[in-house]
């Protein structure tokens, strides 16, 4: 079976996660969920409340399902693995300092392996600094962290640059795995 990299955190967004890992799963591949440790972590769901008496300008976050990592990123092999997918939510924002992850990271971009990113997931590459000369997408108010690390940030739903497929957020999702999934299946 060929096993899929998913690093989360406390705040990864649940809509940016569950439905990847469910989707690959279909698709006959291990998803391996991995932490700055092995345990449960907290997800939360992102949205702009659509009744709200105030209105609100950038996404509500709220408690959502818990998620199992099996291994710390620490103890990750990463020639054991076929690909990468970076979710997004609020563990972006401080995965990104995590040396072991950054290593990781830099492992699947440098090997060409096939790289999946959503939402705030483009934080961490762009950290690990695997977004010079590359095209991606991600919600407009992270597109900074595209261009600021060398890259150009293309204001499109879903961009495929050879072996990195991104996207702007959940709302994208069956855009995106169509694209992942028709990628990982031309490198099996």
């Amino acid at each position: 079976m060929h096993r899929i990299f998913f690093p989360i955190g406390d705040g990864t967004e649940v809509m940016d996660t569950l439905y990847p890992i469910l989707r690959l799963q279909e698709e006959g591949f291990e998803v391996v969920v991995s932490g700055p440790e092995a345990r449960l972590y907290h997800g939360v769901m992102h949205e702009v409340p659509p009744d709200s008496v105030i209105p609100w300008d950038i996404t509500r976050e709220q408690p959502a399902y818990h998620i199992q990592a099996t291994v710390a990123f620490r103890d990750v092999r990463p020639d054991d693995y076929f690909a990468a997918f970076f979710s997004g939510g609020r563990a972006p924002e401080y995965l990104r300092y995590d040396p072991h992850l950054l290593d990781l990271t830099r492992h699947f971009f440098d090997s060409g392996k096939p790289v999946g990113m959503l939402c705030h997931g483009v934080e961490i590459p762009a950290a690990a600094g695997c977004l010079v000369g590359r095209k991606g997408t991600t919600v407009p108010k992270c597109a900074l962290d595209i261009t600021q690390f060398g890259g150009m940030y293309i204001n499109e739903d879903v961009v495929v640059d050879d072996n990195l497929i991104s996207a702007k957020g959940w709302q994208q999702n069956g855009l995106l795995m169509r694209e992942f999934c028709r990628l990982l299946r031309s490198r099996l």
